[in-house]
């Protein structure tokens, strides 16, 4: 049966049972993956999820189950389970459920035309890859990725207080990694890319970028230890704000888990720096017309001209603080619980072409890769230490390329910091963190730990 058939058949079986302010929150995704070694497809991969979850409230508390089957038998699963769930719950936090929005935005986050995409088309694709980025350089001699994938997932959301409402959105990303090698030394690159239409994906053109990275970087070497101007390309600043995106979370602030606590209002980063949070963006990998507890989607400035203007809330942190929620309930599927988190977040580009900000970094480092976030990252104090590597700038012209460097700071300085932003604001495959971009910027000083 489908989804709207099913909430009706739990919601009478789950009143018959006692249970009050029903709601359903339904997901059905589809995905297919393809990825390429040595010439022939090393994997092939169809993955099909659907199921329905259900809150409710029984006794005064809010009760949660889910089922992955849509028939007779999961009805009774799913308000038995709720009525379990209920009375084992130790929070007082209220539940809030939405009785729907005055109006919905019309989202663009669907195309048709990848409805047609074949799995050959992928695999075509994902093999020229391949061997275009093998035919390069003669220093290619390794792809040890070349993957290629497309998904679909449908919404649907439906409560006892008048809300229903659902969407569909779609994509496709591929991914290459090219691994170069000469006296000894070996360096990879590699070139991501997530869109809507079909027509923007090249082979030529993302092999030729993963190697001319990878290229690039033979022959480094470490630098001096100390404080240095740099320059962190589009990838890096957008890697660096999705590690400290739970910051911007009403529930991180409540909890004392943000240095933002107390700071609505207050300047925090550069007047250059501008953060958005944007659901309506055509195309964005994270655009949605509602969020996880079905309030309409809006944009909103999370930093405006550097003064911070609003945290991340859902219904249940915007009651906490006494305002209204900004849309940004996150339930990745029907299995999730309500959390929070940003759709597409992003710093807004400013003037300057990625060259004019090498020219103007004049002395000092480019880094294009950082690693060890999920380890040399603290989301509660903002302090970062991380290995990197990237190119020395002497003059406004790169004159070699750097690695085995630590670069360490802190993310909240890190925004107070910043002296110019570049227009090359791009965005990578999107995550439960949100669909995170960034243009490239310049820090005025970072500590590098070098030889």
């Amino acid at each position: 049966m489908d989804f709207r058939e099913f909430k009706e058949r739990v919601f009478a079986a789950g009143k018959a049972n006692g249970l009050e302010e029903l709601e359903v929150y339904a997901t059905r995704s589809r995905s297919v993956n393809v990825r390429v070694f040595d010439g022939q497809v090393d994997d092939y991969r169809v993955s099909v999820e659907q199921g329905v979850g259900l809150r409710a409230r029984f006794g005064g508390k809010v009760g949660y189950a889910y089922v992955e089957k849509l028939d007779e038998d999961s009805v009774d699963f799913l308000v038995q389970g709720v009525k379990a769930n209920a009375q084992i719950i130790e929070s007082a936090d209220e539940v809030v459920f939405h009785e729907g929005s005055a109006s919905y935005p019309q989202v663009v986050c669907y195309n048709e035309d990848l409805d047609r995409l074949s799995p050959e088309e992928m695999m075509a694709f994902c093999l020229e890859l391949e061997k275009t980025a093998l035919a390069a350089d003669e220093r290619v001699f390794k792809v040890s990725n070349a993957v290629t994938g497309c998904g679909q997932t449908e919404v649907y959301i439906a409560n006892t207080r008048g809300l229903e409402q659902g969407y569909r959105s779609n994509g496709v990303f591929s991914y290459l990694s090219a691994v170069v090698r000469q006296n000894g030394q070996v360096k990879t690159g590699y070139k991501v890319l997530f869109d809507r239409d079909w027509s923007t994906f090249q082979a030529d053109k993302m092999a030729r970028e993963a190697v001319e990275e990878a290229v690039s970087l033979l022959g480094a070497s470490s630098v001096s230890s100390g404080s240095y101007r740099v320059l962190l390309r589009r990838d890096v600043a957008r890697e660096l704000l999705a590690t400290f995106v739970p910051v911007f979370s009403a529930e991180s602030v409540q909890k004392g888990l943000s240095l933002l606590k107390g700071k609505l209002g207050q300047t925090i980063a550069s007047p250059l720096i501008t953060l958005v949070d944007d659901p309506l963006l055509e195309n964005g990998a994270g655009s949605a017309p509602f969020d996880g507890e079905g309030v309409a989607a809006r944009t909103k400035r999370v930093i405006e001209a550097g003064r911070l203007t609003t945290f991340l809330h859902n219904l249940k942190t915007a009651r906490k603080d006494g305002v209204d929620s900004t849309g940004n309930a996150s339930r990745p599927s029907f299995k999730s619980p309500v959390g929070i988190a940003p759709t597409n977040f992003f710093i807004e580009p400013g003037e300057y072409a990625y060259p004019e900000l090498v020219e103007s970094l004049d002395d000092g480092l480019i880094i294009i890769d950082v690693q060890g976030t999920h380890s040399g990252a603290n989301p509660v104090s903002g302090d970062f230490s991380l290995g990197a590597f990237g190119y020395l700038v002497e003059g406004g012209r790169i004159v070699r390329p750097v690695d085995q460097i630590t670069i360490a700071g802190n993310f909240f300085k890190l925004l107070e910091s910043v002296e110019a932003i570049g227009s090359d604001l791009e965005f990578e495959v999107p995550s439960v963190r949100g669909n995170v971009g960034s243009p490239s910027l310049i820090i005025s000083g970072l500590a590098v730990a070098g030889n």
